[in-house]
């Protein structure tokens, strides 16, 4: 409170950077019916019923974001990890285990360990999926992070390329042995660098999705650096590389969709369905996810209703009248 009574409040902590949305993750898969018993029956996600309906491709929703699956002759593998929010462990622990007989001669695999259930798909990409915590700032099923492991040393110039040239918040974490740029990318999303000793595999060619807000910001920073690799179209384009804001070195090859706020697929509504309908145990009503209340961040009280007491002055008043 302040000397006159009102309610003070940290203001920046409502702020978002300039990137505000991850929207998907696209890896390339050989096997549509393997994608689909993993993403699909076991994660518990659903197939886009709109769009990429054919053998070519299918999208994947996941709350509000997607991964896009088109088949290719090899499969793409991320060099990291991807973090899911998704509510029910004990539901979707059974269905990771229903699937494993359908998925025994490929490197699926999940186990549960420190909070979380860490999955592996059929190709090798490990997905680990969390219950909905403060963590991920209300978000109740969907796509909370990418996190790539990155050379070490780079981590500095990696957060620095994104505060400078995409204006959107970034944070160096050095916590442990392994220090981290956390690059903020939407309302509880991240992309997450962490530096390894590993011998970094080559790149394959997958890439991630973005909304940025300020499109034409970004743009002409890429360009002054020579890194815009595609000029898709008026709402898009495409760069692969991070370079250090200091020096230009290279420090990580990611290949990067970015969009602008009037790209016609911004904001797209998308279906997500209620894995735990069955025709055996069927409830009406209930083939849509609902989300649950999200989970408040330790300390903070709930919205503050200033106008309680207005409000009840005009119901008196109202009231006085018409009884009057």
């Amino acid at each position: 409170m302040s000397e006159s009574g009102v309610r003070q409040y940290d203001r920046s902590a409502e702020d978002l950077g300039n990137i505000v949305a991850l929207e998907h993750v696209n890896l390339g898969i050989s096997d549509q019916g393997l994608a689909t018993v993993f993403y699909v029956s076991g994660l518990g996600l659903t197939r886009d019923p709109y769009m990429m309906t054919s053998i070519d491709n299918m999208w994947v929703n996941v709350g509000r974001s997607q991964f896009h699956l088109p088949t290719t002759a090899r499969a793409q593998r991320l060099r990291g990890r991807i973090g899911l929010v998704i509510p029910d462990r004990e539901a979707l622990l059974q269905r990771l285990d229903r699937v494993k007989g359908l998925l025994g001669d490929t490197r699926f695999a999940f186990v549960e360990r420190d909070g979380l259930v860490e999955t592996t798909c059929p190709w090798g990409n490990r997905i680990f999926c969390h219950d909905p915590s403060a963590r991920f700032d209300g978000m109740g099923l969907g796509m909370a992070y990418v996190e790539f492991d990155v050379p070490r040393g780079s981590a500095a110039g990696i957060a620095g390329f994104y505060r400078e040239v995409f204006s959107t918040g970034a944070r160096v974490e050095t916590a442990g042995d392994a220090p981290a740029a956390h690059v903020s990318v939407g309302i509880g999303q991240e992309l997450v660098f962490r530096e390894s000793d590993a011998a970094p595999e080559p790149y394959d060619g997958h890439h991630i999705q973005v909304y940025v807000a300020n499109f034409s910001g970004p743009h002409r920073g890429l360009v002054e650096r020579g890194l815009v690799t595609e000029e898709s179209n008026r709402h898009q384009y495409r760069f692969q590389h991070i370079a250090d804001p200091a020096t230009g070195k290279a420090l990580f090859e990611i290949e990067h969709e970015v969009r602008s706020l009037r790209h016609p697929l911004h904001a797209r509504p998308l279906v997500n369905r209620n894995p735990r309908q069955t025709n055996r145990a069927y409830v009406p009503g209930r083939d849509g996810w609902v989300p649950e209340p999200a989970v408040p961040k330790p300390g903070l009280p709930e919205i503050d209703d200033p106008r309680v007491e207005m409000r009840r002055q005009r119901f008196e008043d109202a009231t006085r009248r018409a009884a009057g």
